[in-house]
């Protein structure tokens, strides 16, 4: 099978048929691409960067599997990972998944008791996390929140990855056993490279390969389950749609714990032979420099990226001339952004695309040659053998050009949340529908223009947040009698928290914004805790007693525009 601008005849969209499992893909790259530059990280330990082929990435996630066997992990186990993008997340996570694991990616920017949350739903018994690197000791923000009361009484081990100064790990985990990622991996040399590969080979295209955690309207974390087949064939068709091909260079700045990150990046790039260059955090002048050093040629991620590179006054010291594929969305994109990364950094493709966590990370995309109007305008067509509808709230679809809910059918639905069938009752319906919460129009082409959300969720810097499980912890506040959250818009990360406070009997007003700010800040990731804070008398409700909150989005607008 061929396809146009030199993609090549080796990728088949029907990934599942092609490859079968991730441990399959990973093999394939290997004899396909052997000595050509896999991986590079240009963060390790005092600065060193690792350089990988992809026979050598094989040959590190054949050394995991062994490893995570001899913990004693069996099929169907789930296996964590707490890290920024590093060369040893894609080692641990694809040896994890090469055992018959499921891989469960935790948000670097969680806070313990969040990470406990989703190890403990998960059942996680192996946690692979990094000490001291970024700044940030993963381990220790977990044996505190433990020692608070968060228990995680599944996990059996923790592994540390890296440690920002090169030394031993030092912090527990109530009494789990911590230990160094290359003693786990020496663990490894006791089980036979036969016996590793012959669970490898006992995993099906049915079987599940991951539980990514994502936020309900009830502000519970929920486990969605994706097999090994969804996930190769929805991304087989992401990659020959945008066009990566052998000899890229993508520059992973989208976190590896996103579907973004992890699967149209790590695994795009191995069915296509495309080199990732992983980088574990947005700073514009790192990113710049990394594009000229490595001549990058594909970069994915939220419209702030790209916009906060085209605002750089001394962009044109750097040179970015081997950009040629830009994939944006996760906020609005305006259509002066998408030409100006046509004629200002001369790319070649900017497509945008719609995606949720419970559809494999991908729904609708553009196309290449598509205007810079249906680029900007909408989130592109259906991909591939995936329905798209808009319907009405009695599930009847509409015309176009009518706004209603999205739903969405095909192989790349999820097959539910882990043990939550009432949830996954809730999300698809008995006809294979997944509805999704967002509210779009569709136009005579199929592209859709997403407009609201039904379940107000917002995308901040690219990740989503959910209200209810913001406004649930600022609820324990003592100073906080009512609030709601609402995502306002914001030039910089496209849309940040607002929250409306009606202050408890007898709280100071005047110092409760203050207060709560700063409450939130240490307890969430910085994504979801609100830039602001408006104290108000009553919040605006309907009938039932349900907040308006777009009432009280209309209040930001309106005061935006006076």
């Amino acid at each position: 099978m061929h396809y146009s601008d030199g993609v090549s005849d080796i990728i088949d969209p029907r990934g599942d048929l092609q490859w079968g499992t991730i441990p399959g893909l990973v093999e394939d790259a290997a004899a396909r691409f052997g000595g050509t530059e896999a991986l590079v990280d240009a963060h390790g330990p005092d600065g060193t960067t690792t350089r990988l082929t992809f026979d050598q990435l094989a040959e590190g996630v054949a050394a995991a599997t062994r490893a995570v066997l001899a913990n004693g992990i069996e099929r169907g186990d789930r296996v964590a990972v707490w890290a920024p993008n590093c060369a040893e997340w894609v080692i641990a996570a694809l040896g994890a998944v090469g055992a018959g694991a499921l891989l469960v990616p935790l948000n670097t920017r969680y806070k313990g008791a969040e990470a406990a949350y989703i190890l403990r739903q998960s059942g996680a018994r192996i946690l692979f996390t990094v000490q001291g690197f970024l700044g940030v000791d993963y381990p220790a923000m977990l044996a505190e929140a433990v020692s608070a009361g968060s228990a995680v009484p599944d996990l059996e081990r923790v592994v540390v990855l890296r440690t920002g100064d090169g030394s031993s790990p030092v912090a527990s985990v109530a009494g789990d056993q911590v230990v160094d990622w290359q003693v786990f991996l020496h663990e490894g040399a006791a089980v036979p490279a036969d016996i590793a590969a012959g669970r490898t080979a006992s995993i099906t295209s049915g079987d599940m390969s991951d539980l990514v955690f994502t936020s309900g309207t009830t502000g519970h974390p929920k486990g969605a389950m994706a097999t090994h087949g969804q996930t190769l064939r929805t991304f087989a068709t992401w990659a020959e749609v945008v066009g990566l091909r052998a000899g890229d260079r993508y520059l992973i700045v989208n976190p590896f714990f996103h579907t973004f990150g992890y699967k149209a990046g790590v695994l795009a790039c191995l069915m296509t032979g495309a080199t990732m260059v992983a980088e574990p955090v947005f700073d514009v002048d790192v990113l710049m420099e990394r594009i000229a050093a490595e001549r990058i040629t594909v970069l994915p991620g939220p419209p702030t990226i790209f916009r906060t590179i085209l605002d750089r006054p001394d962009r044109k010291s750097f040179d970015l001339s081997s950009l040629r594929l830009v994939v944006t969305g996760a906020a609005p994109v305006p259509v002066e952004l998408v030409e100006q990364l046509w004629s200002d950094l001369g790319v070649e493709t900017v497509l945008t695309a719609y995606g949720l966590t419970e559809a494999t990370g991908t729904v609708t995309m553009c196309r290449r040659g598509d205007p810079a109007e249906v680029i900007s305008g909408t989130s592109g067509r259906a991909i591939p053998d995936v329905e798209v509808r808009i319907v009405d709230t009695d599930g009847k679809e509409l015309p176009r050009g009518e706004s209603g809910e999205i739903v969405v059918r095909g192989y790349n639905v999820m097959h539910g949340y882990f043990n939550d069938i009432e949830s996954s009752d809730e999300a698809i319906d008995a006809d294979g529908w997944l509805h999704t919460g967002d509210i779009g129009v569709m136009d005579d082409d199929g592209n859709i223009d997403i407009t609201d959300r039904l379940k107000d969720m917002y995308v901040s810097g690219g990740f989503n947040v959910y209200p209810a499980e913001v406004e649930a912890l600022l609820r324990q506040y003592p100073g906080v009698a009512q609030v709601a959250v609402v995502g306002v818009p914001d030039e910089r990360m496209g849309e940040v928290g607002c929250a409306f406070v009606v202050p408890a009997p007898g709280a100071d007003s005047d110092k409760l914004v203050e207060q709560v700010t700063g409450w939130a800040r240490e307890r969430l990731a910085n994504f979801k805790a609100p830039r602001s804070v408006e104290i108000v008398e009553v919040l605006p409700t309907n009938a039932s007693g349900k907040v308006l909150k777009r009432e009280l989005r209309q209040r930001v607008a309106d005061r935006s525009i006076r």
